[in-house]
């Protein structure tokens, strides 16, 4: 089998870029594409020393060290934790890219019966790879941005009602400004099957959603605790379901703005 190094080098240059741009969008680093390119370019030529016969063990030591230099060459060395958590995503994105290009050649490449796989001749081509694997990063980054973003607005929150506590899940929505005009008291939303005391009080207010004008059922509560602050001016609205992964309870933006 012929291997044509000039072109394995320049495949590992591109992926190489591919991996240490999303260090930088990922962690929203200062740095210029320049940087990038010339990291990727060691990273490029360093595919030369692994022709030469060396033991795993050092050879393992020399793509850390590799690694290691790519990233002070793109990112520069500010300190020892900045250039660590540098490596530790350079590490993540290369894993998350290579377990798909492996999952997509094994895939392509093998047929199986059951948990038997036999090779069937085809393998994943380089021009296959250069298209997928930004396309793989792109969807890794923007999910990761998504869930970043989400699961910063959970909290846990403590609920208490007639002298008893209740921990409850709970997401702040930027979109839940709702406010009882009668008692003057701020609305947070639960979803009813998540309703962990016996409610023997209520009333009803009108409030507006998405579908339009309807009736809310509201309990009063003594009061709820998050990020370290009770809140007792808060009537507790009563939901069929919440819909957002593991959430048990809406909470209110006017709480943090009042």
């Amino acid at each position: 089998m012929k291997i044509y190094i000039d072109f394995v080098m320049i495949l590992n240059f591109i992926i190489d870029f591919i991996l240490l741009l999303s260090v930088k969008i990922i962690l929203k680093r200062n740095t210029s594409i320049n940087r990038i390119l010339l990291g990727s370019f060691f990273g490029g030529l360093s595919i030369l020393f692994l022709f030469f016969n060396i033991n795993s063990f050092i050879l393992f030591l020399f793509k850390l060290f590799i690694s290691i230099v790519m990233v002070i060459i793109s990112f520069k060395f500010i300190n020892i934790k900045y250039t660590l958590i540098n490596i530790l995503y350079l590490y993540i994105n290369s894993i998350i890219l290579g377990g798909f290009l492996y999952l997509l050649n094994i895939e392509f490449s093998y047929k199986h019966t059951g948990i038997i796989f036999i090779n069937n001749g085809l393998s994943i081509n380089f021009i296959f790879l250069l298209v997928v694997s930004p396309i793989i990063i792109y969807i890794y980054i923007k999910q990761t941005k998504s869930l970043k973003y989400n699961y910063s607005n959970y909290c846990n929150v403590l609920i208490k009602k007639d002298n008893k506590s209740y921990n409850y899940t709970a997401y702040m929505d930027t979109g839940n400004v709702l406010k009882d005009n009668i008692s003057n008291k701020y609305v947070i939303l639960i979803d009813k099957r998540k309703i962990l005391f016996n409610i023997k009080e209520f009333r009803l207010i009108p409030y507006t959603n998405a579908s339009g004008n309807d009736i809310l059922k509201v309990v009063k509560i003594d009061s709820i605790t998050f990020n370290n602050k009770e809140y007792k001016n808060v009537l507790l609205g009563i939901i069929d379901k919440i819909s957002l992964d593991g959430v048990d309870v809406i909470l209110n933006r006017s709480l943090l703005e009042g």
